[in-house]
């Protein structure tokens, strides 16, 4: 059984009071939540890792970093390397595309990670969803992973959807039907929504 201790004490107590994801819960180790510094950057490298392997995206990933001396470019940099420059390291014309876009958002729209320190979430998805290339799916896990957001709830995502279907028993309904008891099972949650994403996404790789 997972053992919590006091830094995951505060959402376990909430999250507990449904007996379903309790017992999600119960077999998988406590999670917390990390912020990073340089939101164009991680914004940057959600994009490249897009329908690759999770080792794939990591190889990719380094191999960007390397263009930069190994060190942590801002949206200047990136913004200025040439696209076959990018194109050399693996990336796709489109998200050679996309991730210029990004950099050149964040360069126009004078962005840094400050401004979104008083941001809701709502306010990030509708600012970031104007860039080409960046979904809403893309930005929840940036509100997620990157800001350290702890309410968000990403009702698009496959691996949510699948165990949601077993662990809650939603088979047979709609796609339509299906998101709507989603939200309203998520509605429980509240305010730790992303932290029942981790457990449900663990659930899901451990085939449990």
């Amino acid at each position: 059984m997972a053992e919590f201790d006091n830094s995951t004490a505060h959402y376990y107590a909430s999250l507990s009071a449904d007996p379903i994801l309790a017992a999600i819960m119960a077999h998988v180790e406590p999670y917390q939540l990390v912020r990073h510094n340089n939101v164009v950057l991680r914004l940057c490298a959600s994009i490249m890792s897009q329908q690759l392997s999770t080792k794939v995206a990591a190889v990719i990933f380094k191999r960007f970093l390397h263009l930069y001396g190994d060190k942590e470019p801002g949206a200047v940099e990136i913004a200025a390397t040439a696209p076959e420059t990018l194109r050399s390291i693996g990336l796709s014309n489109a998200k050679v595309a996309y991730v210029q876009n990004v950099a050149r958002f964040f360069i126009d729209n004078q962005l840094d990670d400050s401004i979104f320190e008083s941001m809701a979430n709502e306010q990030v998805v509708t600012l970031l969803t104007q860039i080409k290339g960046v979904g809403k799916w893309t930005v929840e896990m940036l509100l997620m992973f990157t800001l350290g957001r702890e309410d968000v709830f990403a009702v698009d995502d496959l691996g949510i959807r699948q165990s949601m279907t077993r662990h809650y028993g939603l088979d047979g309904l709609s796609k339509k039907a299906t998101e709507f008891a989603m939200l309203e099972i998520s509605k429980k949650w509240t305010p730790y929504r992303t932290y029942a994403c981790f457990f449900l996404w663990k659930s899901k790789d451990a085939g449990k």
